[in-house]
């Protein structure tokens, strides 16, 4: 009798920052920000709050656009929470 409390079969689903698409998340692209750019984590070593990024060239190409915007996102909320 198998065990029905098995997470065996399951498939982590993840979204791409750009595209929102979600995918098996071992087909995307995992990075984390650091000082304002992203790293890529190509092992999947590293644990911290990862972003995932689609493979393709319309998503790399627009991860600039979408870094600024969370860059400044993230000052907006820090000086919020000075005041």
């Amino acid at each position: 009798m198998p065990n029905q409390s098995s997470n065996k079969g399951h498939i982590a689903l993840r979204s791409c920052v750009i595209c929102k698409k979600k995918i098996d998340h071992y087909q995307l692209l995992n990075f984390f920000i650091m000082g304002g750019s992203a790293v890529f984590d190509l092992k999947d070593r590293i644990e911290v709050r990862k972003y995932y990024l689609c493979d393709t060239p319309e998503c790399k190409i627009a991860l600039a656009k979408w870094l600024k915007r969370h860059h400044n996102r993230h000052l907006r909320m820090s000086q919020k929470t000075k005041r």
